[in-house]
C-alpha cells in the first residue's frame, strides 16, 4: 500500500505551499480577490450580459482571473513596502478602468475601445452627460480606493518573492487564460477572428483581457494602411457589382436638379411613431404627418457603432458602415472616399452641413473638408446668446431650424443640405417646464421617462422647419428626407421598455427590432404617402438619393441598395453582425423567425446570414483600414 503515499505526500506539499503563499503574500491574494469580486459585481449589476447556459456562467465567473493574476504578478518585482504600493497602484488603475467601462456602458451599452479614448475633442461636450450618469452604486467599484491607503499605511510588507514565485505566477495566469479561451471557443468558435460583438468578447474573455485584445487590434489596424497594396480591392469590386440593384426606371432621374434636404433626427426610434404620451397627445405629430404624406419604410434600421451620429452621416455619404471600434470620422478622416458631396458636385450641386455645435465635435471639420462638403455652418454661424435656447448639447432645435432657414435660402441651387439636430439627446432633459410639451413616461427608468419630452420638442421644431420651407416656396422644389441617426434608449433600460411596451421581457429579437429608426422621403409634389414593407438601413440612403437625381451608381463601391429598386436585397446588417431579412433575424448568435419573434425551429437557417454579415463587414473594414479606394483612384 506504500504506492499510495506519494500522491498523499504531493497533496500535503501542495496544501502547505498554498498556505505559505497566502501567508507570505497575503496582500497579493487580497487584491486578487477584491478585483475578482469587483469584476463579478460589474457583470451582475452594471453590464447587461445575457447568459444562456451553465457553461457561460462558469466562463463569466473565471474570466477575470487570468488578467488579475497577470497584472498583480508585476508587484513581485518589488520588495518590502514598495510592493504594497505597487499593488495598490495596479489595483486603482484597474478599478478606474472598470469604472470607465461601467459608466460608458450605462449610456451606450458598449465597452470603451482605444479609438474612443482618442476622441478627446468630444470630451468637453460629453462632460455634462458623464456627471448625469453617475450613481451611488458606482462606489462599489471605486469607493474602496479612498479607504485602502489608510489601511495599507499601517501594514508592513516584508520579504521578497523568489524568481520561482514570479515565473509560477505568470505561468498560472497564462494557463488560466488558455483554459478560459479553450472553453470560450467551445461556446463561440473563432471568437477572436470573426467577432464584431464586443459584448461577446467581454462575456468570454473578461473586461481586462478584452482591453488587451483591443490594444492589439489597434496596433494591427494602425499598420494595415501602410502594408496595404490594393489586392483586396478586386474582391470588394466584384461583390459590389453583384450586389448592385438597378433603379426603378420610372423614378431614376425624375428629380434631377431638385434640392435635397436631409434632417438627422437625433436619437429617434420607430417605437414612438404614433405613440401617445400619458396625456393622450401624440409625441411626434409632425413626424406622423410627414410619414402620412411621404414614402416611409417602417423596417428601416440604423447601422451605427461607437461613432453614433457620425457613423450615420458616414453611411449616408458613403454607403459604408462605420468601424467596429471608435468612429471612422476620427480614425480615418484622411482616407480617400467617393462620398455623396463629391459625387453630386459633378452634377452641379452645392453641399452644405448645418450643426449648431463645435465644428471639431466628431472631427467633422476635418472629415467634411476631405469628402468635398462646400459649406459647414457650425455654432459660430448661430446666435447662442439666450441660455433659454440652449440644452446641454447646444442650441434647441426650434432655434436651430429657424436660424438655419435664411442660410439655406442663400445657398446656390441646386443644393444638398444636411441638418443635424441636438435637442433629443441623452439624458433627454429639457431646460425648463415651458419646453416640456408632453408629460414624461411612467416607468422605473429616468432616462426612458425623459425621452418623450425631448423627442416631442424635436418634433415640434421639425414642424416649424417644414412650415418655413412651405412659406418660402422651397418645399415644392425639394426632396425632403428625415432619418433617425441611432437609437436613443439603450438595453440598460430593457425592463422599463418591456413595461412601456406591455411585454413580459425584451428578448434579443426585440432589441434588434428596436433598432428601427424613422426614414421618410417626401418627393416634390407628393400628396399621398406610401408605406414600403421592404427592409432597409442607413447604408441604403446614398444610392436611393443618387438614383432620384439621375446619378448612376453601378460603378460605385458601397454596400447599400436603392430602396425603390424592384430587385433590391431586402436586408439590414448591423455593425455588431446582426442581420435581418424578411424570413429571419440573426442576432447575439441566435436565430429567430422574423414574423413571430420565436426561436427558429432550424437554427442552421441563419448560418448563411451570419456568414454574409461577416463577409460584408470584413470587406467594409478592409476598405477603411487599408484605405482601398485610393488604389481605385490611382487606377482611373
Amino acid at each position: 500500500m506504500n504506492h499510495m503515499n506519494p500522491p498523499k505526500g504531493r497533496m500535503a506539499r501542495f496544501r502547505q505551499a498554498a498556505a505559505n503563499s497566502f501567508r507570505t503574500h497575503r496582500l497579493f491574494w487580497l487584491f486578487t480577490l477584491l478585483l475578482w469580486t469587483k469584476s463579478t459585481i460589474a457583470y451582475q449589476f452594471f453590464f447587461n450580459i445575457p447568459i444562456d447556459n451553465a457553461m457561460q456562467s462558469f466562463i463569466l465567473l473565471i474570466n477575470p482571473l487570468s488578467s488579475t493574476l497577470f497584472l498583480f504578478a508585476f508587484s513581485f518585482f518589488f520588495s518590502g513596502n514598495k510592493r504594497k504600493w505597487a499593488l495598490y497602484i495596479l489595483y486603482a488603475a484597474s478599478s478606474l478602468i472598470l469604472f470607465a467601462d461601467t459608466t460608458y456602458y450605462r449610456e451606450f451599452t458598449d465597452f470603451l475601445t482605444v479609438p474612443v479614448l482618442f476622441q478627446s475633442s468630444n470630451m468637453e461636450t460629453l462632460s455634462s452627460s458623464f456627471f448625469s450618469l453617475l450613481q451611488w452604486k458606482d462606489l462599489l467599484i471605486v469607493g474602496d480606493l479612498i479607504v485602502l491607503p489608510f489601511l495599507l499605511w499601517k501594514l508592513n510588507e516584508t520579504g521578497k518573492a523568489s524568481r520561482k514565485r514570479v515565473i509560477a505566477t505568470f505561468v498560472a495566469a497564462a494557463a488560466m487564460f488558455g483554459f478560459n479561451l479553450a472553453l470560450a471557443e467551445t461556446e463561440r468558435p473563432e471568437l477572436l477572428t470573426r467577432s464584431f460583438d464586443r459584448e461577446l468578447l467581454v462575456k468570454n474573455l473578461g473586461t481586462f483581457n478584452f482591453h488587451v485584445y483591443d490594444a492589439m487590434l489597434q496596433t494591427k489596424t494602425s499598420a494595415q494602411k501602410a502594408m496595404a497594396d490594393g489586392s483586396e480591392l478586386a474582391e470588394v469590386e466584384q461583390y459590389t457589382r453583384q450586389n448592385y440593384a438597378a433603379p426603378d426606371p420610372e423614378l431614376f432621374g425624375k428629380y434631377k436638379g431638385k434640392n435635397v434636404i436631409a434632417v438627422s433626427f437625433e436619437s429617434a426610434q420607430n417605437f414612438t411613431n404614433h405613440m401617445k404620451a400619458p396625456n393622450s397627445e401624440y409625441i411626434t405629430p409632425n413626424l406622423n404627418k410627414l410619414i402620412e404624406e411621404s414614402h416611409f419604410w417602417p423596417n428601416f434600421y440604423h447601422t451605427t457603432g461607437q461613432g453614433k451620429t457620425s457613423d450615420s452621416e458616414f453611411a449616408l455619404d458613403n454607403s459604408l458602415f462605420g468601424l467596429p471600434r471608435g468612429g471612422v470620422y476620427f480614425t480615418n478622416a484622411d482616407n480617400e472616399y467617393n462620398a455623396l458631396p463629391e459625387r453630386i458636385k459633378q452634377e452641379g450641386y452645392h453641399s452644405a452641413v448645418f450643426h449648431a455645435n463645435n465644428k471639431s465635435f466628431w472631427n467633422r471639420d476635418q472629415m467634411y473638408a476631405n469628402i468635398g462638403v462646400d459649406s459647414f455652418y457650425d455654432q459660430d454661424y448661430y446666435d447662442l446668446g439666450d441660455p433659454a435656447d440652449m440644452t446641454e448639447w447646444g442650441l434647441l432645435d426650434d432655434e436651430f431650424f429657424l436660424q438655419s432657414v435664411p442660410m439655406i435660402e442663400e445657398l446656390p441651387e441646386p443644393f444638398f443640405a444636411k441638418l443635424i439636430t441636438l435637442t433629443n439627446h441623452f439624458p433627454f432633459t429639457m431646460p425648463s417646464e415651458e419646453h416640456e410639451l408632453v408629460p414624461k413616461f411612467e416607468t422605473n427608468s429616468t432616462t426612458l421617462n425623459n425621452f418623450p419630452q425631448a423627442l416631442a420638442y424635436q418634433d415640434y421644431a421639425l414642424g416649424l422647419f417644414i412650415d418655413e420651407l412651405k412659406a418660402n416656396g422651397m418645399w415644392d422644389d425639394t426632396i425632403f428626407i428625415v432619418y433617425g441617426d441611432h437609437n436613443g434608449i439603450s438595453t440598460n433600460h430593457n425592463a422599463a421598455m418591456a413595461d412601456l411596451l406591455g411585454k413580459e421581457e425584451i428578448t434579443p429579437y426585440d432589441v434588434a427590432k428596436l433598432q428601427q429608426v424613422p426614414f421618410a422621403i417626401h418627393l416634390p409634389g407628393q400628396e399621398e404617402g406610401v408605406v414600403h414593407d421592404g427592409i432597409g438601413s442607413q447604408i441604403d440612403m446614398n444610392p436611393t438619393i443618387q438614383h432620384l437625381l439621375g446619378i448612376d451608381t453601378s460603378d460605385q463601391i458601397g454596400f447599400g441598395n436603392d430602396l425603390f429598386a424592384p430587385e433590391r436585397n431586402d436586408r439590414a446588417i448591423f455593425r455588431d453582425g446582426t442581420m435581418i431579412t424578411k424570413e429571419h433575424v440573426f442576432t447575439q448568435s441566435m436565430c429567430y423567425e422574423a414574423e413571430t419573434g420565436e426561436l427558429a425551429a432550424e437554427p442552421e437557417a441563419c448560418e448563411p446570414l451570419e456568414e454574409e454579415a461577416n463577409r460584408v463587414l470584413e470587406m467594409n473594414d478592409a476598405i477603411i483600414y487599408s484605405d482601398l479606394l485610393r488604389f481605385r483612384e490611382q487606377n482611373e
